[in-house]
């Protein structure tokens, strides 16, 4: 059952992020939008609900338009992944960057993100773009620029969140939904701990809600 965000946690914050996905999979445009919505309205306090929900369409069109490339790309059943590398992802790209312009997330979202779901359809390194998007959605839903904070050696990573985000992809993959759900939990609480820092502040959404 689909519920309202900002009334929520982070269990019903990764639930709903793989509802997302599910309801992708199914070809139901509208319920993946108010799944994703669930989770976007969550994660991204410094944001109006509505502008929340435009992030999230914009995600699901981003989906969208992936999938139109891959059928102009299939023939007889099969998928051409020569043709689809070269195909022209614009507006895959496009849509990543509405998001990310909404939610207040890095402009390299955008690209990073387009470059990881075509590799993962035609093959290749696809989490290594993906995580480091996720270090800038991240940042956004923290509002931190400093995520992930590592004090020591290993300054490259992305950090554990961006790095569950990726593994989340992977158990959607092979169909282990309730381990996607519990592998994000954790991630969706580092985000709680932070907004739970911010509750006696005024948090300045002019810039970041949707025109």
């Amino acid at each position: 059952m689909l519920q309202k965000g900002k009334q929520q946690g982070p269990q019903e914050a990764a639930t709903h992020l793989g509802l997302g996905f599910m309801y992708h999979d199914e070809r139901d445009r509208e319920l993946a939008i108010k799944a994703f919505a669930v989770t976007d309205t969550f994660q991204f306090q410094h944001l109006t609900e509505d502008a929340a929900r435009e992030a999230s369409e914009a995600y699901v069109d981003a989906l969208w338009e992936k999938d139109r490339i891959e059928a102009a790309c299939t023939v007889d059943g099969d998928l051409d992944t020569s043709a689809l590398n070269d195909a022209d992802w614009s507006p895959v790209r496009e849509a990543f960057e509405r998001r990310a312009s909404i939610a207040g997330i890095d402009p390299e979202y955008a690209e990073l993100s387009t470059v990881a779901w075509r590799r993962h359809k035609v093959g290749g390194d696809y989490w290594t773009p993906m995580k480091q998007a996720q270090v800038h959605e991240l940042r956004a839903a923290l509002q931190d620029s400093d995520y992930p904070h590592k004090p020591r050696g290993g300054q490259s990573g992305h950090g554990p969140e961006a790095a569950r985000y990726a593994l989340g992809v992977e158990l959607h993959d092979t169909r282990r939904f309730d381990e996607m759900t519990d592998v994000m939990v954790p991630y969706f609480e580092r985000i709680a701990r932070r907004h739970q820092r911010h509750n006696d502040e005024k948090w300045d959404i002019s810039n970041t809600v949707s025109r």
